[in-house]
This record gives C-alpha cells, structure tokens and sequence, in this order.
C-alpha cells in the first residue's frame, strides 16, 4: 500500500492569504501546505480520504488519473468542498462512490443540493454514489476499512484503519474503547496543528502522547498550522520514529 500526502495542511492552508508570518514566507515547499487530504493506493484500487478545497490541484500534481472512491471523515469545508472537483472522473467512470457518516452526507446534500438533483438535473453535474457508514467495518476493493470514533471538540470525526495504517485528522480527545481500534497498527498519522493547546485540534504534545499509546512502528503529523514553525526546526525536535509530513509525500506500507 501506498500513501501520498495530498496536504498537510490546517483550514487556511499555508501560507495564509496576505500574512507577513515567517513561515508563511518560507522558500522551503515542505512550509506550503494544501489542505490536508491523502491518497491510497494499493493493487489497482485508488481511493481519497476527504476532499478539500485544493482537490483538483492535488489530482493535477500527482497525476490521478482515477479513483475508487472518497472516504469523508467529517463535513467541515476544507474536507469536502471540493466534491465538485470529482466531474473529470465521473465522466470517465461514472458515479464517484462517497463514504460517510449520516450526519455528513445531510450535509452534502445541504451544501451540493444540485448534485443531488433528481428532476431537471443539469447535465454537467456529477453523481455521487453514496455509502452511509456506521460504526461497524466496511469494505473498499479487497480492504477492510474501520472507522473510529475521535471528537472535534463537540463534533464527531471519523479516522479510518485500513490494514495497518490508520489516519486521524482534526482530532482533540477519543474514548478508550475507540483507541482500543487503533492498536497494533505499523503506521499511524495523525493531525497536530501546533505547540500551544487548542480548543478542537491535538496540539504537538497531545499529538506525541496519543502516539505513545498506539506505539506504532512510524507515526507522521499531519494538518498543520504555520504556528508549528518550520519544518526543518520541528522536525529536529521529533522522537526518531515521528515525522512532519509535507505535501506529496509518498510512504509505503
């Protein structure tokens, strides 16, 4: 299995539209952050968890000529507005298979109501296969997927075990029982926005502490704001075995 770093970054991305922050000016690319997504790989299957803002330029970069389906983790707008982006591949393939929470698909039909269309749908418009998920694994090509519950503050997210990588994004606390998924995994990934506590986000040490418990061979930080510094710096600071990814990173499992 093959996993490529679409983006690593937070809602606004990095740089920030007209900030003058140091990160924000670095000339290092590992400090220019899209919004964070990934793409997986494996035999002949291609699928994406979430699809931001920044889809169609991550498709455009890393050459995607298809994909199987897209796994939502929740329905804030860096990790599905850019469902619209999909049409290429619908007019090639077909119907693009979405999986996610019900709460998350009432969502896209709320915010892509003319997607959902039935009378007088406008030709140009793609059709989502919808998967509604549940608590229970689900299968994408040959691959179990399990779906685990984390909080965003509040809000429930979906992470997503396949095999032996896991991906958890815009995480802030998960119940024991949930965690208890997670174990045993090789590679695990998970958000850690910046050193300073934040109210829905793992910050650096929270995100550190959460990998100890899951004990992983290879732990990579992902959604990351410009207030974690740059890239070169953090990543001295790391235990061996964790890593900052970067966009269009590529890591085999």
């Amino acid at each position: 299995m093959e996993i490529t770093f679409l983006g690593t970054g937070t809602s606004q991305g990095i740089p920030i539209i007209g900030s003058d922050h140091p990160v924000c000016l670095s000339n290092d690319p590992k400090d220019k952050r899209l919004r964070v997504s990934i793409l997986v790989e494996w035999e002949n299957y291609t699928y994406v968890v979430d699809c931001g803002p920044d889809f169609r330029q991550q498709m455009l970069a890393n050459k995607v000529e298809k994909i199987d389906g897209i796994l939502l983790t929740h329905e804030h707008n860096d990790h599905i507005i850019g469902l619209d982006d999909v049409r290429p591949f619908y007019f090639k393939q077909g119907d693009i298979s979405v999986y996610a929470h019900p709460r998350v698909i009432k969502a896209l039909k709320k915010r892509f109501d003319y997607v959902f269309e039935t009378v007088n749908k406008y030709p140009g418009t793609p059709t989502l296969a919808i998967v509604e998920l549940n608590d229970n694994p689900f299968q994408i090509g040959n691959l179990e997927v399990v779906p685990v519950n984390v909080w965003h503050h509040k809000l429930q997210v979906y992470a997503f075990r396949l095999g032996d990588f896991a991906y958890v994004t815009d995480a802030k606390t998960i119940d024991e029982e949930e965690l208890e998924k997670l174990k045993g995994v090789k590679v695990l990934t998970v958000n850690a926005l910046r050193k300073e506590p934040h109210l829905s986000h793992f910050n650096l040490e929270e995100a550190l502490d959460f990998i100890r418990k899951i004990n992983p061979e290879r732990a990579y930080l992902t959604h990351i704001s410009h207030l974690m510094g740059f890239h070169e710096e953090v990543e001295k600071e790391l235990p061996e075995n964790v890593f900052l990814a970067y966009d269009n990173l590529k890591i085999t499992i």
